[in-house]
């Protein structure tokens, strides 16, 4: 063991594929943190915190041992590059929280809000005066993970209707859709379960 951990092999490509690893786990962690802090849930961003924090310290000791190795330079802000692009995407995955989409259209949006109303979309639509004259306005609020089905819906019915989309952080009531299981679901009831146990 000592010689392999004084070895060429351990120096030059095990010790910086482990820094490497070790900043892809720590920046996904961060970036997942940081965006349940945005959400406001604040009893699992500690927690992610801890072990962020606890992995980038091994890591960043490991580099202040091997001031002289490049490649776990390399290896340190590459794992930073591709931790970032992972947590994003797990965050994409879990879906959570809830966005606020506004749609304006000229074109009658009659057929649209009856059919997001059918699939028990909460939708609150108003008229008003545009650039070119009269337009409808469509508020609605949905979960997230929602969000590409509605938007394919309103491009079904209408592929120039100008719309936005923002997070929302919190909503006291609403109606919804019923909700598929998945990764969310399973941290939506874990999360009940703590707030019980308070």
């Amino acid at each position: 063991m000592e010689h392999l951990l004084n070895s060429a092999i351990y120096t030059w490509f095990i010790l910086p594929l482990l820094i490497f690893l070790a900043r892809i786990l720590d920046v996904s962690l961060g970036t997942i943190r940081f965006i349940f802090i945005s959400k406001g849930m604040k009893y699992l961003a500690p927690l992610i915190g801890f072990f962020e924090v606890l992995i980038w310290l091994l890591a960043i000791g490991q580099i202040m041992k091997n001031l002289n190795n490049v490649v776990c330079y390399i290896a340190y802000g590459g794992g930073f590059a591709l931790g970032t692009f992972l947590g994003i995407f797990i965050e994409e995955k879990l879906s959570i929280g809830m966005v606020a989409i506004r749609i304006i259209t000229q074109k009658d949006a009659s057929e649209l809000i009856n059919f997001l109303q059918a699939k028990n979309y909460g939708v609150t639509c108003i008229d008003a005066e545009g650039a070119q004259g009269q337009v409808k306005v469509i508020f609605m609020i949905i979960r997230r993970q929602n969000l590409k089905n509605v938007i394919e819906i309103i491009k079904g019915f209408n592929p120039n209707a100008f719309y936005s989309v923002e997070d929302i952080r919190f909503v006291s009531e609403g109606i919804f859709p019923l909700k598929k299981p998945g990764y969310s679901g399973i941290y939506l009831r874990l999360f009940r379960r703590i707030r019980k146990g308070k």
